[in-house]
């Protein structure tokens, strides 16, 4: 009976939070077409009106192909669970391997790939169609093809030893194996920030040092106004792979590093790139990295104890479409049932992520504006957005409920108060 109340829950919450995406979807492309034929009166002296309206189209694009994957995904979604395909997997590697270890690993293993095969499609589609309609792709189709093949590689070298521990915990630790895999995975995750940017990134890009004398002398002026220690400030090669501009912090301890894209570079004036490095600064100084990834590490301690309790319960194998091995062990189906629902039941506490991601991005404009000039990060964003082609109209309740970034008018009338 439980089973059958909780496959009903699933259902209900997977179409409501259907609709209301779909429902939200619609109201941002019809939102942004009624402001298609003008440009807002704050842009129209830097942006002209045919690269608003691209930008209107390109994110109109991107909204339809992010439906049409909701529609897709859901349909995955029920087809590996109450479809029975984790079942018919399960099935049919537990007579390759016999249940064990090996089992539990080809499991998750042969799940990643299947779900790699059937998103691939959209990716492939994003990066040569629809990216290369706007004049943003600028990657060829062997470098596609290779990137996919270093990640893969990336995966399993890192991904395996991580699973086959957190496996082991699952049948070895007793009751507490939850709080000592929250550990293994907090450990995990500061181990990718530190090698993240010194062993991970140039695998698929070249970074070299800031060598513009001009920008090196104010960026340095910069670090010591606001009392950094520069440990690297790089360029990416980002023209490699896409048209789009950039700058992010990355790295933390002795790996922390400024990077820009080359693209942003080539646009932005010495007194724009440092407005823009003044804001990166921000997010650092005003510790946001620290206060995301305590938000992380708590959430992730909270879904690992659910995983504790939901993994020993019949009911969340039987209302999700698979009958468990009762004289073997579930603990991988039991985490792959649990990563698959998880986004269904707590949708509804996404918004919270966005608000506080907004509030950290006001906060680090405010420590720009305080140590550099707000101009020159307003005309640094404007040229951001064009040359990104971000919508200047966006939906306001879609930005509200998706975006973690203020909407353009939004965040430059606030810069501008600033002032």
């Amino acid at each position: 009976m439980i089973s059958v109340v909780f496959s009903v829950l699933f259902i209900s919450f997977l179409l409501l939070t259907l609709v209301f995406q779909f429902w939200l979807g619609s109201r941002h492309i019809r939102h942004i077409l009624r402001h298609r034929a003008a440009v807002p009166d704050q842009f129209a002296e830097k942006i002209s009106l045919t690269s608003h309206q691209k930008a209107a189209d390109y994110t109109i694009a991107k909204t339809k192909l992010g439906m049409v994957m909701l529609l897709v995904n859901a349909a995955i979604l029920v087809g590996f669970t109450l479809f029975g395909g984790l079942q018919w997997l399960s099935a049919y590697l537990v007579k390759l391997t016999g249940p064990g270890m090996w089992y539990q690993i080809s499991l998750l293993v042969a799940f990643t790939v299947i779900s790699s095969v059937l998103e691939f499609p959209f990716s492939y589609y994003s990066q040569f169609v629809l990216e290369e309609k706007f004049g943003f792709n600028k990657m060829t189709r062997s470098l596609f093809f290779i990137d996919m093949a270093k990640w893969a590689g990336i995966s399993a070298v890192l991904g395996l030893p991580l699973v086959w521990v957190i496996l082991s915990l699952m049948e070895k630790a007793g009751s507490l194996w939850w709080l000592y895999a929250w550990a293994a995975f907090v450990g995990f995750q500061l181990l990718l920030l530190l090698i993240f940017p010194v062993v991970i990134a140039p695998l698929f890009n070249k970074f070299w040092p800031l060598d513009n004398a001009e920008v090196r002398d104010r960026i340095e002026g910069l670090s010591k106004r606001v009392s950094f220690a520069l440990k690297g400030i790089f360029v990416m090669d980002g023209s490699k792979r896409s048209g789009h501009g950039n700058a992010y912090f990355s790295g933390f301890g002795s790996a922390k590093r400024i990077v820009f894209y080359d693209t942003l570079l080539e646009r932005l004036a010495p007194h724009e790139i440092e407005a823009v490095l003044a804001h990166e600064l921000g997010h650092f100084k005003l510790k946001h990295i620290i206060k995301r990834m305590a938000v992380m590490f708590a959430l992730s301690l909270a879904f690992m104890a659910m995983l504790g309790y939901f993994k020993e319960q019949v009911w969340f194998y039987t209302g999700l479409g698979v009958d468990p091995m009762l004289l073997a062990k579930n603990d991988a189906m039991a985490i792959i049932l649990f990563m698959l629902v998880l986004p269904v039941f707590t949708f509804v506490l996404s918004p919270l992520s966005a608000i506080t991601s907004r509030k950290h991005e006001f906060e680090a404009d405010a420590f720009a504006a305080k140590h550099t000039n707000a101009q020159d990060l307003v005309t640094a964003l404007v040229k951001m957005y064009d040359d990104n082609s971000s919508t200047l109209t966006p939906d306001p309740l879609h930005s509200a409920f998706y975006d973690s970034h203020p909407s353009a008018s939004v965040r430059i009338n606030h810069l501008m108060a600033t002032q």
